[in-house]
């Protein structure tokens, strides 16, 4: 009986503490996502984005990245005190509350099933592969 328990603390042990090297190196990879940007209130040619956003990384983290890497793709945001980073403008147009437009936050996930997040371009937490899409609507 000693020997058993022996044997099951051993492999307890060594599972335990491999683990998380096994599967912390597997997760934590950075992964692909895209950004379409859509204005549903002009014609024009709709733009898309390919990168990598760090595991767990935020999706503002991810338009920075492609910003910088990209002259096709500029934005703005403002710092709300209690919301954090509120989006602006895409590309020189800007949502007008007179006009009553916005950029709409929209996400097509890997399935196929488009989504509004209850969050943010400052606390959206993109998925692999996800389509993050950046539409100017009105409301």
């Amino acid at each position: 009986m000693a020997f058993k328990v022996a044997v099951l603390l051993s492999v307890f042990m060594v599972t335990y503490h491999l683990a998380p090297l096994v599967f912390t190196s597997e997760i934590q990879k950075p992964y692909p996502i895209s950004l379409l940007i859509y204005n549903s209130l002009a014609i024009q040619r709709n733009l898309t984005f390919n990168t990598e956003i760090a595991y767990r990384g935020i999706l503002l983290g991810a338009m920075r990245k492609i910003q910088s890497a990209n002259n096709d793709f500029k934005f703005t945001i403002e710092e709300d005190p209690n919301y954090g980073p509120f989006l602006v403008s895409v590309n020189g147009v800007a949502g007008n509350n007179a006009e009553h437009t916005y950029w709409e936050l929209l996400v097509k996930l890997q399935n196929g099933t488009i989504i509004r997040p209850d969050v943010g371009v400052g606390c959206y937490i993109p998925n692999p592969h996800d389509t993050v899409i950046l539409k100017f609507s009105k409301w």
